[in-house]
């Protein structure tokens, strides 16, 4: 059963799996909580296809495109113990992991 979304509407996935996936690429700025304050420009497919379960156990499969897309593929990867750094160069990984230990560090310093 494919889904329609509407603007307002919650999404709730249980069991998600991506099952296809665009050759078409797209790019978007993402962060995570997971690493706090750090963003990157991350390129992922356009759109994809997800089935999961709904929120009333009902089989679904939805296809996604643009920011709704990149925010499920997002989500899926910490499913999969997979961060948004792991798709940038060993470079801006890099960059990105010394900038959240020198944050980390500066914030377990307590001043009195």
């Amino acid at each position: 059963m494919y889904q329609k979304i509407k603007k307002s509407h919650h999404l709730f996935f249980v069991n998600p799996e991506i099952i296809w996936k665009s050759e078409s690429k797209g790019s978007y700025e993402e962060g995570c909580l997971s690493i706090p304050n750090q963003f990157a420009l991350v390129e992922r497919p356009e759109r994809c296809k997800v089935k999961y379960l709904d929120y009333n156990g009902q089989q679904s499969i939805l296809e996604a495109e643009g920011i709704l897309s990149t925010c499920i593929q997002h989500e899926v990867d910490h499913l999969n113990g997979v961060l948004f750094i792991d798709h940038l160069s060993k470079l801006k990984k890099s960059l990105i992991e010394k900038k959240a230990s020198k944050q980390k560090k500066e914030r377990e310093r307590i001043v009195v």
